[in-house]
């Protein structure tokens, strides 16, 4: 998709549309992405981030609609994860700038990337200013928010902040707006962005919130290197951020299993039936057609994460062991952990749930339910028994 957007007067959007990826490193995106760029027009014409590879022809051609870009002065690179530096030896060899800027550890990824000393680096550090005409640019590194080179550019004549990877969403649009599209939607696309890519740094977003407080700048929009601008009351991504990196739960419960012959489905199945004739609101997500990626997002705000899978070779199922290894990495907080599981002759998984559940540092309940082959009345109740008590302590702990 070739079609340039000035997002203020001479302000140009110049990146791409992916359609049709599906998934980013384990994370599913089933509405594509996007890859933006934005081109400033002044007496020093300045490029904000370039595009994954594949898509440098669709950069360029939305390039040329607004400039010949060998008349580009300078290049800045917010981040630079090839999903947004990719294209960049290519972009530089087009445009010749006369310096790129980017953090000290920003130079250091470029090399370790694409082997090149030979570009006009210019090195910048939070807080440092540069003019370039009309309009200032300010830096603000954001180190590990998401990777160590990362920065923020701020215009503070446009009151605009260009946020690299954070306050981004993956999805593929038209639109370019935060006001052009369904507000629910953006904001479910938001928060699972967050929950999959932000959760592990929820402190460094904490120290960042405040950073950007402390600085008292004012903000009128917000433009992304992923997803929809935020045009219309920009600040609400930024009060969603704060919110979710608090990590705070609802009375909530997220039981998330697999199972091989349903014996552990009808467990998850009266665990939650415990917990629901408790009040507490329920999620069941079976790994066998529940992405990783859809669990996380569903995981953010609930109170109680409930593993179950039947014993196989001696360890859990599969899917299971993939779900945990990608949940391990975020690193949730301020959460109950609970096991269960069916077996046939040996019966390990569950006690290899309630060890993961430890380590990520839940408050477990015991040591799990164990039930042989397919459970029976009593084995049932053991589980609607088992959601009550979770229920009672998620009552207890997370207010109304």
């Amino acid at each position: 998709m070739r079609t340039v957007v000035e997002i203020k007067k001479g302000v140009h959007w110049v990146g791409a549309v992916d359609w049709h990826v599906r998934d980013f490193h384990g994370y599913s995106v089933d509405k594509g992405s996007t890859y933006n760029s934005y081109l400033v027009m002044d007496d020093k014409v300045t490029l904000f981030d370039a595009v994954k590879k594949p898509f440098k022809s669709d950069m360029l051609h939305n390039i040329y609609k607004v400039i010949d870009p060998g008349k580009i002065d300078y290049l800045v690179v917010n981040h630079v994860e090839p999903d947004h530096s990719g294209s960049i030896p290519e972009i530089i060899e087009a445009i010749k700038p006369e310096k790129v800027f980017c953090s000290s550890r920003g130079k250091k990824a470029l090399l370790d990337h694409y082997h090149r000393d030979d570009w006009p680096y210019e090195i910048v550090e939070s807080g440092q200013e540069i003019s370039i005409g009309k309009r200032t640019i300010t830096f603000l590194e954001t180190r590990m928010l998401h990777w160590p080179d990362s920065m923020f550019s701020y215009i503070k004549e446009e009151s605009l902040l260009i946020s690299s990877d954070a306050f981004g969403q993956h999805w593929a649009t038209s639109e370019r707006f935060n006001d052009q599209v369904d507000s629910s939607e953006l904001m479910a696309h938001a928060v699972k962005y967050y929950a999959n890519i932000l959760l592990p740094y929820s402190g460094l977003v904490q120290k960042l919130i405040a950073e950007v407080k402390k600085m008292n700048i004012k903000i009128d929009m917000i433009a992304p290197d992923h997803g929809l601008i935020w045009r219309e009351d920009p600040l609400q991504i930024v009060e969603a951020y704060d919110k979710w990196s608090k990590q705070g739960c609802k009375r909530k419960a997220l039981i998330i299993y697999d199972t091989m012959w349903h014996s552990t489905e009808m467990m998850a199945k009266a665990i939650a039936d415990g917990l629901i004739e408790s009040g507490i609101s329920v999620k069941l997500m079976n790994l066998a057609c529940d992405h990783r990626s859809d669990v996380i997002t569903e995981m953010i705000d609930s109170k109680a994460v409930i593993l179950g899978s039947p014993t196989l070779n001696n360890g859990m199922l599969p899917r299971m062991a993939d779900m945990l290894c990608y949940m391990k990495g975020l690193r949730p907080i301020n959460k109950f952990g609970a096991a269960f599981g069916s077996y046939g002759w040996s019966g390990e998984a569950v006690k290899q749930l309630a060890k993961s559940l430890e380590e990520m540092k839940m408050k477990l309940f015991g040591a799990g339910i164990n039930l042989q082959f397919v459970p029976n009345h009593e084995g049932l109740k053991k589980c609607v028994d088992l959601g009550r008590e979770i229920a009672a302590a998620i009552k207890d702990s997370v207010p109304v």
